[in-house]
């Protein structure tokens, strides 16, 4: 077999292109061992060995085995793969044989779902055995060498995670510091104590997941970061809306741009003071049933009984026609629709609710949209008549693709190609995020600028890591040992989740992890876990 250099899956020995990617496969063989940044997820059942003595070995092995089955469906529905079982543990890994940004997030959304599906589990196991199980789960990020035949994951990061699993009381889920950087935005979590972990030389700083947030407001999560060198795509997002509202039509605009070049900070300042009601969805890049997902979270807004548009319910209680299709939507009724069907009932609750107060209906992450959504999006666009709705479409460049367009050939359809800041706007951003008495240095603050290629994602992050080093004025700063908590943790540094340092938590951008990846390796820090693969 031969690996695939771009995106390390494997292929015939023979293959001159790859399989899944198409990277042309001239390059010859990629060594079979491969290091490798991924996210390690251990778990394993509290209190095994007395249970394994109470039951019946037969027993025993039917109530593993269905703990079993859970753990890797949980694990596989999250792009997670599982490396092996040990006696009654589960490790997992994300980001073999193929990586993907959000890996880290990934894994704890794994977690989460593992220690909440326990409770359901215990139901059944409770009345056809008599037990129940409490389990603990330690995740962790670092660098590994992974064998392309075996999958099998190997080195420091895989111990760490395996000892964080067993300093986690039942119930608990831990964190290591390199994952808690990649996701803080997207979970509650709190810092615990550094752990003296055996084998470790140092301290490790480790956190306790209390919950992961569901998919977030595309708009709210970054609209408390300063706003700076957008005001010619402001001021077309404000008459687009002024647009849409004097004619009482539909318009349909969509912004792409690059990971972390300030789509949804755009959106969040366009929408700011509007008189308008506002729907926001996100789509998923993975998941089962999903292909309507931002429309269902939509719908939810829309209908919801205290915050909800009277207009939409009425329609709802009126219309046999588009509440069967809505229903069947959102899961409650066991019927069929077609897809044709479900795009027209929710252009009529869109128009419905448009015909109270205008409205903005925001699609973020539409790059990751199955056909079936895109369709419903544009069928919303031209055929939406005599009421205010704007559709903003929040995208990578992929979606402009010629296979993926989007509103091609519809006149009430604009596209904003979102391009980095200019060197002006990207020194007065740094200036904002910087407080007034922060100790960094004009050469430390040049190389930012330079580095971060007029990304706000990576100007936010860079500077996020020069604080958590301690604003050391070299390239190199963001460095020091990973995972140990002396180094560059929040406890060293007098931060916490939360916390201020020279840029506020709440200027922090969702650090997905070629963001945060990129930022340090920009910055000249390659420490466990933080560099490219």
């Amino acid at each position: 077999m031969s690996i695939c250099a771009a995106c390390g899956r494997e292929n015939p020995p023979d293959a001159r292109f790859c399989n899944w990617c198409g990277a042309a496969m001239a390059a010859g063989l990629v060594s079979r061992e491969r290091r490798k940044t991924v996210t390690v997820l251990f778990c394993d059942v509290a209190g095994s060995t007395a249970l394994g003595e109470r039951l019946e070995p037969e027993t025993f092995r039917r109530v593993m085995g269905r703990y079993f089955g859970v753990a890797r469906r949980l694990i596989e529905d999250h792009g997670g793969v599982v490396e092996k079982f040990i006696g009654d543990a589960v490790m997992a890994v994300f980001g073999v044989p193929a990586a993907h940004e959000d890996d880290a997030l990934r894994a704890v959304r794994a977690a989460a779902a593992l220690r909440d599906e326990i409770g359901s589990l215990n139901e059944g196991l409770e009345a056809g055995f008599g037990v129940r199980l409490s389990v603990r789960i330690g995740v962790n990020t670092g660098q590994v060498v992974a064998g392309t035949d075996e999958r099998l994951a190997a080195g420091d990061a895989v111990n760490v995670a395996a000892r964080l699993e067993q300093a986690a009381a039942p119930g608990e889920v831990i964190i290591g510091p390199q994952t808690w950087r990649l996701v803080r935005a997207a979970v509650t979590a709190e810092p615990l104590e550094p752990l003296p972990l055996k084998g470790k030389s140092q301290l490790v700083a480790a956190y306790r997941l209390l919950e992961v947030g569901s998919a977030l407001d595309p708009v709210a999560r970054r609209a408390g970061g300063p706003f700076v060198g957008r005001d010619s795509e402001l001021q077309l997002l404000r008459e687009a809306f002024a647009g849409v509202v004097a004619q009482r039509s539909c318009g349909l605009v969509t912004v792409a741009g690059m990971a972390g070049v300030g789509k949804s900070r755009l959106a969040a300042e366009a929408l700011r003071g509007l008189e308008a009601r506002v729907l926001t969805g996100r789509c998923l890049p993975y998941g089962q049933g999903i292909t309507y997902w931002p429309v269902v979270s939509m719908l939810g807004q829309l209908l919801d009984a205290k915050r909800g548009c009277a207009a939409a319910a009425a329609l709802m209680a009126g219309d046999v026609k588009v509440a069967a299709a809505i229903s069947v939507l959102l899961g409650e009724r066991a019927a069929i629709s077609s897809p044709t069907e479900i795009a027209w009932a929710v252009r009529r609750l869109f128009e419905s609710s448009a015909d109270a107060a205008p409205l903005v209906v925001v699609f973020d992450d539409l790059q990751w949209a199955e056909p079936a959504l895109l369709d419903l999006v544009a069928h919303i666009g031209q055929f939406s008549r005599d009421a205010p709705i704007l559709i903003l479409c929040l995208a990578r460049p992929e979606l402009l693709g010629p296979d993926r367009s989007l509103g091609g050939g519809m006149a009430n359809a604009t596209t904003v190609l979102l391009q980095p800041l200019e060197q002006v706007a990207t020194a007065a951003l740094i200036d904002q995020l910087l407080p007034r008495d922060a100790d960094v240095g004009s050469r430390l603050r040049a190389h930012v600028q330079s580095a971060s290629a007029g990304n706000p994602l990576f100007v936010e992050e860079m500077l996020a890591l020069i604080s958590e080093s301690g604003g050391r004025d070299h390239p190199g700063a963001a460095g020091g040992a990973a995972g140990s908590a002396p180094a560059g943790g929040a406890h060293r540094a007098g931060l916490r989740v939360g916390g201020r340092g020279v840029v506020p938590q709440r200027h922090r951008p969702h650090p997905g992890t070629r963001g945060t990846r990129r930022a340090r390796a920009a910055l000249g820090a390659h420490p466990e876990g933080s560099a490219a693969p």
